[in-house]
């Protein structure tokens, strides 16, 4: 999170992204003390939670909750790897919320056979109402009669790559925490199965923009700097 990026600390590069979508208010939930003191130190808004939450919906129940925060307040979760993201996607996940859905989320097409097979990308399968029906991190749907996935992309068949990026209601999330971690969500350790076990509606849609991926290893990093040179 403090890793150099272009002359600024990736965890500042984050903030910016968010303070350029409609929120009211940006708020960072850390266990470390070091990113509490490099928040405040740029100018931004920092709570401190526990370092043993299970997920990071869980860390975000707890920040809410420090910042008394009203049962119908729309917070969006954006993940501290994404200096990437455009802010009309935030604004897009929150709006998505408008319809009654309990969860908000985005995806994008998949047209790379390898992501198709590889576990770290999240697949999801929606409903024709835009309505999140199951996520895997394995190859869903099933191409019954294909036999690599580079075959069932060239039959048809289509895939989506869930993209992390969450707003929920309060109210909603204060639920999620309440629930111990569902048996699905313990198989694929994906915390987006424990809403859809409660049986919470999440309303899912295509991202309104490319949103580049995440930070998650030394690789990663090394071709964001490239991109932020």
């Amino acid at each position: 999170m403090l890793a150099d990026l272009g002359g600024m600390t990736m965890l500042e590069r984050v903030w910016r992204a968010a303070r350029e979508a409609g929120a009211e208010r940006v708020v960072v939930a850390t266990d470390d003390q070091r990113i509490f003191d490099t928040v405040t130190g740029f100018g931004g808004e920092a709570v401190m939670t526990r370092a043993d939450h299970a997920s990071g919906s869980d860390r975000i129940a707890e920040c809410a909750g420090a910042l008394d925060l009203n049962d119908d307040q729309v917070i969006v979760n954006l993940q501290g790897d994404e200096p990437g993201m455009p802010a009309e996607c935030l604004d897009q996940v929150a709006g998505l919320l408008d319809s009654g859905a309990d969860v908000a989320t985005l995806y994008w097409p998949v047209d790379d056979p390898t992501e198709i097979d590889d576990p770290n990308v999240v697949k999801v399968v929606a409903g024709g109402a835009g309505q999140a029906l199951y996520f895997s991190r394995s190859a869903i749907p099933h191409a019954r009669g294909s036999v690599s996935a580079a075959a069932a992309l060239e039959a048809g068949v289509t895939y989506r790559r869930h993209l992390g990026l969450y707003a929920y209601r309060h109210a909603a999330l204060k639920r999620f925490t309440r629930a111990a971690p569902s048996p699905l969500e313990r198989s694929e350790a994906l915390e987006q199965l424990r809403f859809l076990e409660l049986g919470m509606r999440i309303d899912i849609a295509q991202a309104a923009a490319f949103i580049p991926p995440g930070i998650d290893t030394s690789r990663d990093l090394a071709r964001a700097r490239e991109r932020f040179a």
